[in-house]
C-alpha cells in the first residue's frame, strides 16, 4: 500500500435491531462455512479519473446504502443484532503498480481483500482500493461482505453508484424488514412457508445422493463448467415452449440430477430473490433465501417437465420467505421423525432473464453443432467447508457457466462433474425435441 485516505460519510437509517430473515439466513451460512462470504470485483477506471472522484464514489456508496454502514453486535447468548451507523470514516487504499501489470495487481488485491480477516463488530463491510500506474489511476477494486446485499441488490447498487440519484432509498431497509417480520402479518407468512416445507420434508425420499464412491482430502471442492451449447439450448427451449427461462433451467437441472443420482422425485432448494414482494424490489440488502421444490420428472416428456417446473416454481417462490431459526427447528423435527433424512442440494440461478431476452434464438442445427463443447475444470480443494452440494448458474458472453461446490464425502467429484455435463446434454436433448421423454425412470 502506498497511501491510505480516510473518507467521511453520513446517511439516514441509523439504529439497532434484530437481523432480518435474509441477513439471518446468510449469517447462518457464514457460520457453517467459516467465512464472511465476501464478494469482490475489479475493473478499469475511465481515463482521467482523479482520487477525489474515487473518494466521492466511496462516500456516496457508504452514505446512501444503510447496509454499507451496518455492523453486527455479537452475543454468546443469542443471535447477532444489526447496528446501522449514521456516520463514520472508511479507508480508501492506493497501491502503486510500479513495473507490474496494473490489472494483475488489481486481481491480487481482490484476492487479498477477500482473504484478510474480517471483524463483524468493528470492520465496515465495504473494502475499496485503487491501483495507480505511471501516476494515473487505472483500476478500482471493491470487496463487500455478503451481509451488504445479494446479487440482485448488487445490480441496484451498481446502477445507482453510476447514476448517483439523490432520491430517498426504499423504506423497507433491513431494520424495518425485521420489524415487519416480527409482526402478525410476518408471523402468518412464516407459518405458511413452514407448512409448505413440512409437507415436502415429510414425503420426500430419505436419501438425496448415492453414497460417495470417492471421498477426498482436502474434502471440499469447487469446479467450473462453461458451455455455449447450454446457453443456446436454453434459449431455444424457452422460445419453443413459451415457458420462462428460470423454470426451464430448474427442470433441466432436476432431470440432470435424477440421471446422476438415480433418485426421483427430485427435491432441490432454489435460491429465490424475493424482490417480487411489495416494496422490496430496489432495496440493497441480503433478501434472497432458498426455497424448497419437489419435481417428479420420471416417465414424462421434457415439455411436461417444464410445465411442472413452472407450476412448482410459483409455490416455491411464495414460500421462500421465512425465519431461518424457525425453519431449522422444523428441519430438526423432521429429521428426528425420519432418521436418515438428507436435505436437498442448493441451486442458484443468477442469470438476468431480461438481459437474455433480446438474444437471437438459435436453430436446432446450431444447437446440435455446439453440443458436447462444454469445458470443465476443478479450481479449488480445501478443508474449510462448503455446503454439501450447491450449483450456481451465470450467463457469460457466449456461454452459460455452472459453478459447483461440494463435499466429496457426500457426492463423488466424478458425479458432480457428470451433473454439470448433464446440464448441457439434457438442455440439448430438450431443444432438439421437447416432446421426447426425459429418460428418467
Amino acid at each position: 500500500m502506498t497511501e491510505r485516505f480516510m473518507v467521511a460519510f453520513a446517511g439516514d437509517g441509523a439504529g439497532e435491531g434484530p437481523l432480518s430473515w435474509g441477513q439471518h439466513d446468510i449469517w447462518r451460512a457464514m457460520v457453517r462455512q467459516e467465512s464472511w462470504i465476501p464478494n469482490g470485483a475489479w475493473g478499469p477506471l475511465p481515463e482521467g479519473t482523479t482520487l477525489e472522484d474515487v473518494r466521492e464514489r466511496l462516500r456516496y456508496l457508504m452514505s446512501r446504502f444503510p447496509t454499507a454502514r451496518t455492523r453486527l453486535r455479537l452475543s454468546p447468548d443469542g443471535p447477532p443484532r444489526q447496528v446501522v451507523a449514521g456516520e463514520g470514516e472508511v479507508a480508501l487504499d492506493v497501491f502503486d503498480a510500479g513495473d507490474d501489470d496494473p490489472a494483475e495487481l488489481a486481481e491480487e488485491l481482490r484476492l487479498k481483500l477477500q482473504e484478510d480477516a474480517y471483524d463483524f463488530e468493528r470492520d465496515w463491510p465495504i473494502r475499496m482500493a485503487v491501483v495507480r500506474s505511471g501516476g494515473a489511476l487505472t483500476h478500482l477494486v471493491v470487496v463487500m461482505c455478503h451481509l451488504v446485499t445479494d446479487g440482485f441488490g448488487a445490480g441496484v447498487l451498481l446502477e445507482e453508484l453510476d447514476k448517483r440519484p439523490e432520491t430517498p432509498v426504499p423504506d423497507l431497509q433491513p431494520l424495518e424488514q425485521a420489524r415487519w417480520q416480527a409482526s402478525a402479518p410476518g408471523a402468518r407468512q412464516h407459518a405458511m412457508a413452514l407448512r409448505h416445507w413440512d409437507g415436502i420434508l415429510r414425503e420426500m425420499p430419505l436419501r438425496r445422493y448415492p453414497k460417495s464412491r470417492d471421498p477426498r482430502s482436502p474434502r471440499h471442492w469447487r469446479g467450473e463448467f462453461s458451455s455455449p451449447a447450454l446457453s443456446m439450448a436454453l434459449r431455444s427451449v424457452t422460445a419453443q415452449t413459451g415457458i420462462a427461462a428460470a423454470p426451464v433451467l430448474l427442470a433441466v437441472f432436476a432431470v440432470a440430477l435424477a440421471r446422476v443420482t438415480g433418485l426421483n422425485p427430485v427435491v432441490v432448494r432454489p435460491m429465490v430473490n424475493n424482490r417480487f414482494r411489495p416494496g422490496l424490489d430496489r432495496v440493497v440488502c441480503m433478501l434472497a433465501q432458498y426455497g424448497l421444490c419437489r419435481l417428479d420428472v420420471a416417465g414424462i416428456t421434457f415439455a411436461e417437465a417444464f410445465d411442472r417446473a413452472r407450476r412448482s416454481a410459483l409455490s416455491t417462490y411464495k414460500h421462500a420467505y421465512y425465519d431461518p431459526a424457525g425453519l431449522d427447528d422444523l428441519v430438526a423435527r423432521a429429521v428426528a421423525d425420519r432418521p436418515g433424512l438428507e436435505l436437498p442440494c442448493y441451486f442458484n440461478d443468477r442469470r438476468d432473464d431480461d438481459a437474455a431476452a433480446g438474444a437471437p434464438v438459435p436453430s436446432t442445427d446450431e444447437v446440435a453443432a455446439a453440443a458436447g463443447g462444454g469445458t470443465f475444470r476443478w479450481t479449488t480443494q480445501q478443508d474449510v467447508p462448503f455446503e454439501p452440494l450447491i450449483v450456481h448458474i451465470d450467463e457469460l458472453p457466449g456461454a452459460t457457466q455452472a459453478i459447483v461446490f461440494l463435499d466429496t464425502h457426500v457426492i463423488a467429484p466424478g458425479d458432480a462433474e457428470a451433473l454439470l455435463h448433464g446440464l448441457e446434454a439434457v438442455a440439448v436433448e430438450a431443444a432438439l425435441d421437447p416432446d421426447v421423454a426425459t429418460g428418467v425412470a
